[in-house]
């Protein structure tokens, strides 16, 4: 009490308001009600002094009948203000103490994640005495803190204890449990408690759902997702929506779709389940339905918070949607929202990926703090546009400001010494990772290397260096090989490579594609007959390409031959120009990796309608001059469109940023960033 008093005449010189006027008060009832006031205002770290001073007060009230809700609430503000030592020290020096004071703690505790210190006090409560037993808010509270912490052990006697009681059938109760069991890795227990409910509301689905999704149970929770949506009664809201999304990744596409028909058929809307609804298109690659959404949601006047922006930003960099991605930059400013790390980066990945290299340093260097995912991104963005140099520069530079590179710094810094050819480079990185920062390599850092060694021409090293892997090569790793004897015409090597590959992935069309190309460069027609045939009696077809760009807030997307776009007519009249024009410049289209059963003529105009370049067509005829030309495409773009973005860009003084599946192609006045290194 004399400290807490000490404490009150140090505060009450800064307090010179309303609070010192009631801390002065001398009436005891009136100053009591006031004080109490006082302390529920309390609910920041800011507020602890008045908070401090204000208990002081009341100990001198403390024979009033009250006291005992002063104690409650005292407890209550402590806690909010982050102060739970001082919030433990109420309730152990509460004579009258009852089970009310100790659910207060327990709450906070548990809100805190001090999981073991909510145990341990609730394990205290019963030898308190009858009054001080657990009750049905006390028992989720001790439920939850063992699903947290993985407690099944403690989290099964404590469901005794409740059956035992009979307090089973409380809904909090029965909630707590389903997400106990779940959270422990025992889902079926889950079901059970739930199952066996005699009344579910949505709360009891959005617990089971949950549950399923967290144990790994994807398919079970969609089950129970459906379940609920047809019995129409309760009907889903923004936990069921939060519930199923962890069940939402690699889903199914009718999946994805039965969950957007519920998400639009919803009465109540809140930012929540936008957010939701967005995460499942942004983890499933429907980039351009997130972004869609985002569009819809600002039409709806919904607005977006950190998470909703930081979900939608690196979709906007996957389909190139530059403007969007920059108005939401301009959201992010109005509204104050930096520094915020997770924003931060991710602004500056979406400047990266719609080829915004300069905007996407300007969001670098403005950061405040920096982690090692920041300085990754930023390295990354420069290694996949081939500025080796500059990627290596800033990983030193990071390494100079003291942090520890993980494993996919390491992924990035190696893949920028691959596109560059840095060769040597490359491999002192890797050593250095294995042996000074002692990270034992993954298949991703294998691929790098191997990737590294074979687009330099050292195809047997590359073999080789697989060979003495410390694990199973997986398919990325002979896919690097593959392309790189695709690269370098090797045939032998390139064999082997796809031996492995057909047998690991028998059904994968890419690197039967690739197996062919190698063949076809070679003038094996016969073996590339031989591979469309096998291809043809497994059903398996080649992936057609696929080129986004976006025009004003619309992203457009172009497949090989593409016809079905509003003004198709005028894009294969300004593309039949282009080729006009750069035929004049010496542009031969490359056919000798096309069909080879076709006439040659046929080669030349199958060719001529690749996705990327009748994007470029409608991009041409629908922005102004000097427009930079930004085309995001699901495949690796061939030599040929490579070759003919060049001279376009050339002849039109336009920059044409070509985002492929490995890299980027940053052309300026028909100079491509790749060096044609690639």
């Amino acid at each position: 009490a004399k400290r807490l008093l000490r404490g009150f005449r140090r505060t009450k010189r800064v307090s010179m308001n309303l609070s010192q006027s009631l801390l002065l008060r001398p009436s005891p009832a009136g100053g009591q009600h006031g004080l109490l006031h006082l302390v529920d205002s309390c609910r920041a770290a800011a507020h602890l002094p008045t908070l401090r001073a204000v208990h002081a007060r009341l100990l001198l009230l403390q024979h009033l009948p009250s006291s005992a809700v002063a104690r409650v609430k005292l407890i209550q503000a402590y806690a909010a203000c982050s102060a739970l030592p001082a919030a433990r020290a109420v309730l152990t020096s509460s004579p009258d103490r009852t089970t009310v004071f100790f659910n207060v703690l327990l709450r906070a505790l548990t809100a805190a994640s001090l999981h073991r210190e909510a145990l341990l006090l609730f394990a205290s409560m019963r030898p308190q005495g009858p009054s001080c037993s657990p009750d049905h808010y006390t028992y989720p509270l001790a439920l939850k803190s063992c699903a947290a912490s993985g407690s099944l052990r403690l989290g099964v006697q404590i469901h005794a204890s409740i059956a035992r009681l009979g307090l089973d059938a409380n809904l909090f109760v029965a909630h707590s449990a389903i997400s106990m069991y779940a959270r422990c890795g025992r889902p079926d227990d889950a079901y059970q408690v739930f199952d066996e409910m005699q009344h579910r509301d949505v709360v009891s689905w959005n617990a089971m759902i949950s549950g399923f999704a967290h144990a790994g149970l994807f398919q079970r929770a969609v089950i129970i997702f459906r379940e609920l949506v047809g019995l129409q009664c309760p009907q889903p809201d923004a936990g069921t929506m939060a519930s199923i999304l962890p069940a939402m990744g690699n889903a199914k596409a009718e999946d994805i779709a039965f969950v957007r028909e519920v998400f639009d058929k919803m009465q109540f809307r809140g930012l929540i389940s936008w957010n939701a609804m967005l995460s499942i298109y942004a983890i499933n690659g429907l980039h351009v339905k997130a972004v869609e959404l985002f569009m819809r949601m600002e039409k709806d006047a919904v607005e977006p918070d950190g998470m909703t922006l930081s979900t939608v930003l690196p979709c906007c960099g996957q389909v190139s949607a530059f403007s969007l991605g920059k108005r939401i930059h301009e959201i992010i400013k109005r509204k104050g929202m930096c520094p915020n790390m997770l924003l931060e980066n991710a602004l500056m990945d979406m400047y990266a990926n719609c080829g915004c290299l300069n905007d996407a340093r300007e969001v670098f260097d403005a950061m405040g703090s920096r982690d090692v995912v920041s300085w990754t991104s930023i390295i990354s963005a420069y290694g996949v546009r081939g500025h080796g140099t500059e990627a290596i520069n800033l990983f030193e530079n990071m390494l100079g400001q003291g942090l520890q590179p993980d494993s996919i710094a390491f992924v990035a810094v190696l893949a920028a010494c691959s596109h560059a050819g840095l060769l040597d480079v490359g491999k002192h990185y890797f050593d250095c990772m294995t042996s000074r920062y002692q990270i034992t390599p993954k298949a991703e850092h294998y691929t790098c290397m191997v990737d590294l060694l074979g687009r330099a021409g050292c195809i047997r090293e590359a073999y080789d260096f697989i060979m003495a892997m410390r694990m199973k090569p997986n398919e990325r790793v002979w896919g690097a090989l593959l392309g790189a004897c695709r690269i370098h015409s090797n045939m032998d090597i390139g064999l082997l490579a796809a031996d492995s590959l057909f047998r690991m992935v028998p059904d994968q069309t890419g690197y039967y594609v690739l197996l062919s190309n190698i063949y076809a460069r070679t003038g094996r027609w016969a073996d590339v007959t031989s591979v469309r045939s096998v291809m043809a009696s497994k059903g398996i077809k080649k992936l057609p390409g696929a080129s986004n760009v976006e025009i004003g807030d619309q992203v457009h997307t172009f497949h090989v031959g593409d016809r079905s776009h509003p003004q198709s007519e005028m894009i294969y009249k300004k593309l039949e120009e282009l080729l006009g024009r750069i035929r004049g410049m010496g542009y031969n289209p490359g056919v000798e990796g096309t069909l080879h059963d076709v006439e040659e003529e046929e080669k030349e105009g199958h060719l001529s309608v690749h996705s990327e370049k009748l994007a470029i067509a409608f991009v041409l005829i629908n922005t102004s001059p000097g427009t930079p030309i930004r085309i995001t495409m699901n495949l690796r773009t061939c030599s040929d469109c490579h070759h003919a973005a060049k001279l376009i860009s050339a002849i039109t003084d336009r920059e044409i940023i070509l985002k492929d599946i490995n890299r980027f192609h940053h052309i300026v006045q028909g100079v491509c960033s790749c060096g044609d290194y690639w």
